[in-house]
């Protein structure tokens, strides 16, 4: 059993913003569960690292002997969260949208606990209301509260539009607390508007405020922009063992420490040695999402990468009806679900990128022995083994 204020240490740590530790330290001193809410919007089938922060802090709620609740936001996924961006949200599909709350689910329990977290779908609620009732929920709030947002206010100045129904976000977002009756509300930094809104709410309905939350934007590989898919710089929760180790081995020193706390919550020893410390953290990363036996495959893998002859290696198949370099590189790219153009390919081919058991392949027409066992290397981080 820890103490409160051991409780508030371990909690608060990695924490980028907090409203505020005074209140949360007097609901610690209860000494009763605290509901700590998230509000995920299915947008996306899969999760990556910088989804996993959250989800991280969540699970510490979990295991001190707190509620995790974990709203899966159906409803507000057909609005589309406005926070960040300069255009509005693309509308989604009801049947995509379900599709990917499911997978949002499994990946969710690769972190949490599954049997001490509760499942709520927004939608519960608010597929249940009247015109008159969202009429009732709009007058809680005022225009000017939700024009104060930087990036409804961006918008605005910059001439571009903001549609009515961006302005419901915050407010349905807020109401989702009231209905779980949240003590806590988790998010990242970008959130923070919106869960003031939750707490305001909750204080109209004669309810105790919740505390806020937020934790810092993970950022991507390149330790510049945030970890985003479309920018190539993330680790997904559900890669190969082997990729998401080597990912992490291939971050700054001072990123590592970054992603130390904010992902397993750790701090890297001062005096810990910056290659060994990577792979301890690499390592227990995979372990997490994977497992002990995977991680420790992992790191041999990654020490024994200058002989490849004793790495595991994706086995690739040479096409039947492509016997030419170009067209091989590329169906081998493929079978690691990632495409590349012709234009791509035959760039790699020129760095030298390409090499057949350590041998450069300079000739796109060329058509190289593919004997089985050979090892294909594609680039820096990919290579295959012929099959």
């Amino acid at each position: 059993m820890k103490s409160p204020a051991e409780e508030l240490e371990i909690l608060t740590r990695g924490v980028a913003n907090i409203l505020s530790e005074k209140e949360l330290l007097k609901k610690l001193e209860r000494g009763e569960p605290l509901r700590a809410k998230l509000g995920v919007d299915p947008t996306s089938p899969d999760l990556h690292l910088g989804h996993s922060v959250v989800l991280e802090k969540l699970r510490q709620f979990q295991e001190l002997g707190h509620q995790a609740v974990l709203i899966i936001g159906d409803f507000t996924a057909q609005i589309g969260d406005p926070t960040g961006r300069s255009k509005t949200r693309p509308p989604l599909s009801r049947d995509d949208i379900l599709a990917n709350a499911k997978t949002y689910q499994e990946q969710a329990f690769r972190i949490l606990d599954k049997e001490k977290t509760e499942i709520v779908f927004n939608g519960e609620w608010f597929n249940k209301m009247s015109f008159s009732d969202v009429i009732q929920l709009n007058a809680r709030v005022t225009m000017q509260q939700m024009l104060q947002r930087e990036d409804f206010k961006n918008r605005i100045a910059n001439d571009q539009e903001v549609r009515l129904h961006e302005i419901q976000y915050p407010i349905v977002q807020g109401w989702d607390s009231v209905e779980v009756k949240a003590d806590v509300e988790l998010g990242g930094t970008d959130q923070l508007f919106n869960i003031l809104v939750g707490r305001d709410m909750q204080k109209n309905e004669g309810m105790e405020p919740q505390v806020v939350m937020c934790l810092p934007i993970l950022e991507g590989l390149d330790g510049v922009q945030k970890m985003s898919k479309s920018l190539d710089n993330y680790v997904g929760i559900t890669e190969p063992a082997g990729e998401m180790f080597g990912k992490i081995m291939s971050i700054s020193d001072d990123l590592m420490c970054r992603y130390s706390i904010l992902l397993i919550g750790e701090e890297i020893p001062a005096d810990a040695h910056p290659l060994e410390a990577k792979k301890a953290l690499a390592a227990k990363i995979v372990t997490r999402y994977h497992s002990m036996e995977a991680a420790e495959q992992a790191l041999a893998n990654w020490n024994n990468r200058g002989n490849l002859e004793e790495v595991e290696l994706p086995s690739f198949e040479p096409p039947a009806d492509r016997k030419d370099l170009l067209g091989i590189v590329q169906a081998a790219f493929a079978s690691l679900e990632e495409p590349k153009s012709g234009g791509d390919v035959r760039r790699l081919i020129q760095q030298g990128s390409i090499q057949l058991d350590g041998e450069k392949l300079m000739d796109p027409k060329g058509e190289p022995v593919l004997e089985s066992g050979k090892v294909l290397k594609l680039n820096k981080k990919r290579s295959v083994r012929i099959s």
